[in-house]
């Protein structure tokens, strides 16, 4: 069974930066595309960022520009930096791993949550 550890959720103010990981156990990396979802009180799950096991990223609208996402084969590792934060960030913030072999198979990390407040 795939698993998914997120860490460095926490509270932050306007502006200042987070740094999320995700650890992935009992999993070949590189067979997975690795991105973090994030689901405010009240609304649907949105994707915030992915990178494939090639490196290729994508980011969601609200945060291109403010988040990197980056992974460390060697470590299983996914990392979620995220700068100029803003109160509309606070979110629980879910790591995903999206096996892109056949079989399909979706796995996600428990969540952590990040809230950016004054």
């Amino acid at each position: 069974q795939v698993q998914l550890v997120e860490s460095g959720g926490g509270l932050a103010q306007p502006g200042e930066s987070l740094r999320l990981s995700c650890a992935a156990s009992r999993v070949t990396f590189s067979y997975y595309a690795m991105s973090w979802y994030r689901q405010a009180p009240g609304k649907q799950r949105e994707l915030v960022a992915s990178v494939t096991s090639s490196g290729n990223t994508n980011y969601g609208d609200s945060v291109k520009g403010r988040f990197t996402i980056s992974r460390d084969n060697a470590k299983n590792t996914v990392y979620l930096q995220m700068n100029s934060l803003k109160p509309e960030d606070t979110a629980v913030y879910y790591c995903n791993a999206r096996r892109t072999i056949a079989p399909i198979l979706n796995y996600w990390g428990q969540g952590t949550q990040v809230t950016v407040s004054s």
